[in-house]
This record gives C-alpha cells, sequence and structure tokens, in this order.
C-alpha cells in the first residue's frame, strides 16, 4: 500500500470517531501519533549509529513498546492508557537544557490532546501508521510530500490559512537568499516550517559535503510560533527532514519580548518569514516596542523587530501585504526605519490569487540587507503565467513561474538588471518626495483608457435620473396593485 494511500486510509478511519470533528482536530491527532511514530523510528536509528543514546521518551511510553504490536492494547484498554499514563507522562517530562529532544517531546505535548474516543478505531489507526518507516528515505520523502499536502489541507479547517506560504514561494525566497551552513537562519513565526523546510533542502543541495557540514547547518536553525497545532506540525516537519534535535522551534509569541532586550547575542545572519498580517496583537504587546512603532498590528510590529535582529550584513527576505506598502502613520515611521538601515533592493509584487483560496490579498516580496541606507528600489512585478486568468486551487503557483525573475535577478551581487515591461527601478529620494508610500506600479503598463472624466460624470448623472423615473413608475404600478 502506498504512503499517500496509508494516509487516506487513516483519515477515513478517524472520520468514524465520533471524538474527531473537523479537519483541524484530525489533523492535530494524526500529528502527534506520527510524531511519536517518526521520533521513535529516529531514536531506533540513533540507539544503532551512538554509543550510549537513550530516547528521551521513558521506555513504557516509547512507540515501540505500546503500539508497535498490531495484536497490541485496543478498545477501552488502549483509551485508558494514552489519556490516563501516556499523556501525563509526556506533558510532564523534565529534563535539562542538553536535553533538546526531551524537551521538543514535552513541548509538543503540552497542549495536544487525544480526540479519539474508540479504542479500536484508534488501534486500526495506529496498526496502519505502523505500516510506514521513517528511516526508510523513500518512504519518508514520499511521506514529506504528503505532510506537505496535509499542512495545505488545514487551509480548509477555517482560520487556519496563515499557517501555510504556497511552496513556491517559500522555495524562490530561500534561492534568493542562498542561506549557507554556519549562518544563523530565524524565522519568527514560523507556522508550520515551510522556509525552514526550503532552506534546508537548499543548503543540502548546495553546501553539505559533509557531516560537519550538515551539523553546522542545524545548529543555525532559529524558529519560533506561538499557536499550538502549528508548533506540533512544525516540530514534526524537522524530525521528517532529518533533524536531529528540533527544540530550537520555540514555542512562544516573539513579540512578547521587549524589543529592547534584543541584544547582540540575538542578532542573526538571516531572517526569512511570513509574520501573520491583518491580525492584531493581544493588549499589551505593543508596549515591548519604542513609541514611535507602537501599533497592534502584527506584521508591522515583526517587521520591525527583524530589523532590529539582522547582525550587519545580515539579510532578510519578507511577506507583507500590499497594505504596508502604502499605510501611513506607524508604517511610513516604519519604512523609513528600514530604508535608513537597511538597503531595500527588491521588492517582487505578487497578484492577489497567489495565496488563493484562503486569501485574496496583494502581497509583496521585500528583500532587504542591513547596514546601509537605501539608495534605490528595484520592483519587479510577477505575472500570472499566460493563458491563466488567476493562480487558484487547482492551478497554484509553481517554482517554474518565478524563474523569469530569477533569471532577471543577476546573480548573488544582483549585476547587470535591467529595466523590462515587468522590472523597473525608483530612487530613495522619490520614495522619500512620496511620504514613503512604496506602492509604486508598473511605469511601463498602459494602463486602461476610461475615456473622459467629466463626461463619465454626466453619464453617471443621466443613468441616476433615468433609475429614479423607473422606480417612481414601479411605485406607481405596485400603488394600483395595491388598491384593487
Amino acid at each position: 500500500m502506498s504512503v499517500r494511500n496509508t494516509v487516506k486510509s487513516i483519515q477515513d478511519i478517524m472520520r468514524q470517531d465520533s471524538g474527531v470533528d473537523g479537519d483541524a482536530q484530525r489533523i492535530s491527532q494524526l500529528c502527534w501519533m506520527f510524531f511519536l511514530k517518526i521520533i521513535d523510528d529516529q531514536d531506533l536509528e540513533l540507539e544503532a549509529m551512538q554509543k550510549g543514546y537513550r530516547s528521551p521518551i521513558p521506555k513504557p511510553f516509547q512507540w515501540r513498546t505500546w503500539a508497535a504490536d498490531p495484536e497490541g492494547m485496543t478498545g477501552e484498554e488502549l483509551m485508558t492508557f494514552v489519556n490516563d499514563q501516556l499523556f501525563p507522562a509526556l506533558k510532564e517530562l523534565s529534563g535539562t537544557a542538553k536535553d533538546g529532544r526531551r524537551r521538543v517531546v514535552r513541548d509538543v505535548f503540552e497542549d495536544a490532546y487525544n480526540y479519539m474516543k474508540s479504542g479500536q478505531l484508534m488501534r486500526q489507526v495506529i496498526n496502519k501508521i505502523n505500516g510506514i518507516d521513517f528511516n526508510n528515505l523513500t518512504e519518508r520523502q514520499h511521506f514529506g510530500d504528503i505532510y506537505e499536502q496535509i499542512l495545505a489541507d488545514l487551509q480548509s479547517a477555517g482560520n487556519a490559512g496563515e499557517y501555510y506560504t504556497p511552496r513556491a514561494v517559500t522555495a524562490f525566497m530561500a534561492d534568493r537568499i542562498d542561506p549557507q551552513p554556519g549562518e544563523i537562519l530565524l524565522d519568527p513565526a514560523c507556522g508550520t516550517g515551510g522556509f525552514l523546510t526550503c532552506s534546508i533542502r537548499h543548503m543540502r543541495e548546495h553546501y553539505v559535503k559533509k557531516p560537519a557540514d550538515e551539523q553546522k547547518m542545524q545548529q543555525g536553525l532559529r524558529a519560533c510560533e506561538k499557536k499550538q497545532l502549528p508548533h506540533m506540525l512544525c516540530v514534526t516537519n524537522m524530525l521528517l527532514h532529518g533533524i536531529e534535535d528540533p527544540s530550537f522551534v520555540r514555542h512562544d509569541n516573539t513579540l512578547a519580548r521587549p524589543y529592547i532586550s534584543y541584544g547582540q547575542a540575538d542578532r542573526v545572519d538571516i531572517v526569512l518569514t511570513n509574520p501573520p498580517f491583518g491580525g492584531k496583537e493581544e493588549d499589551g504587546i505593543e508596549s515591548n516596542f519604542p513609541k514611535h512603532f507602537q501599533t497592534r498590528e502584527t506584521a508591522d510590529l515583526f517587521l520591525a523587530l527583524i530589523v532590529r535582529l539582522l547582525r550587519p550584513g545580515g539579510r532578510a527576505a519578507v511577506v507583507l501585504p500590499d497594505g504596508t506598502l502604502f499605510g501611513e502613520g506607524v508604517k511610513t515611521r516604519l519604512k523609513e526605519h528600514l530604508m535608513e538601515e537597511c538597503k531595500l533592493h527588491t521588492i517582487v509584487r505578487l497578484p492577489n490569487s497567489v495565496f488563493k483560496p484562503y486569501a485574496s490579498i496583494g502581497t509583496n516580496l521585500l528583500f532587504f540587507e542591513k547596514g546601509e541606507p537605501t539608495k534605490d528600489i528595484w520592483f519587479y512585478e510577477h505575472r500570472v503565467p499566460e493563458g491563466q486568468k488567476a493562480y487558484s486551487m487547482t492551478k497554484p503557483i509553481r517554482f517554474e513561474h518565478l524563474k523569469p525573475c530569477i533569471d532577471w535577478w543577476g546573480g548573488a551581487k544582483r549585476k547587470g538588471r535591467k529595466e523590462t515591461e515587468v522590472a523597473w527601478k525608483v530612487t530613495a529620494d522619490e520614495v522619500k518626495a512620496r511620504g514613503y508610500n512604496l506602492d509604486f506600479k508598473n511605469p511601463h503598463q498602459v494602463t486602461d483608457d476610461h475615456g473622459d472624466p467629466e463626461e463619465l460624470l454626466q453619464q453617471l448623472v443621466a443613468a441616476e435620473k433615468e433609475a429614479a423615473n423607473l422606480r417612481d413608475q414601479l411605485k406607481a404600478i405596485l400603488e394600483k396593485a395595491l388598491l384593487r
């Protein structure tokens, strides 16, 4: 049975359980069960390879002990074990700072919940999961692709849209930022870990040649996610991608720490992120920031913090909505600060449909480097492929759609960039003259001729007059009809 069919059949079994209500609960349930199997498979491999290695999970609660035997616990006995022993034990795991994997298990189970009510159905699910060997690279890769599909499915679970940036966009951003082992890479609002996985893949393809490179790469990763479900999904995602100690993925709100307290030791080389936008932070969070940056708009606070966290020479790629480009007030002060502290060298403008069907909103990819002020900014307008009106669920954006932008980019030094029908350059002075409004439209695009405004106004007045006449006639007809 293929891995895809295995996952599908697990979801079908869960649909029969009265305790699991809807996609979000089903995915949460799936996730903690997969997590325990993945970490156990990884433990078996580490025990074979590292002398003296011990699993972070006590023996009675290891997957191999209670779940691996297909004829093992089931029914009421299994439910009692999971609810009264397994969950309490894993929620209360204690360990020192060195025990990264142990801390990961505790953090994952801290807010996890067993929704299933039927021990028989749970045994069926467990036996299906046992069919996947996460130490088999091919199976793991297949599962990795399916896992990404599960993450995409999360979108349909209501408010979960903020967890997921289209894979093509994260891969493009990682490719342009070009992270390398030894650099500290941070995603301060990591969701399910899309930027991390694309960065890991990029480094393994281009730079990881020996075990020391892999170690340097893993040690340089940093991430934070405040919501429980995406945090659990991200940690599982890291294990799937062969990360031995994913305790760098903190379950926390990056913005909850005072801006001023982020010092030299917190500086990073790279920030790759899609901060939640449109959201409002809880009361008091904005008071962690200097007066002139105080706002409850989440994306703005993240932008202020990213500029602070980059070390001189550090680079960032950030997804931001159109509202940030043209917004005023705090947004103006933020853009001024960004352009003074950093070289904002490229803004890639994406069409509204990139995040469809989860959000139809104009988004932009901002690329900047800390250390010297902005002199000029290149804009690149990404267009939907010919023959397609918009991106959609069935026709999403793909990495090859962004290839023309990569060809235009000009390599690591961005040399030889030329103005084209989709690329143009503006100076910092032009931006300042517009009050730091960065919403520059493509100057090469011929705007539709809608006619003379005076003439249009006269036509509107005439149309309104005619509508009023028709309304009066309709009223008269109705009155006559009612008097009969």
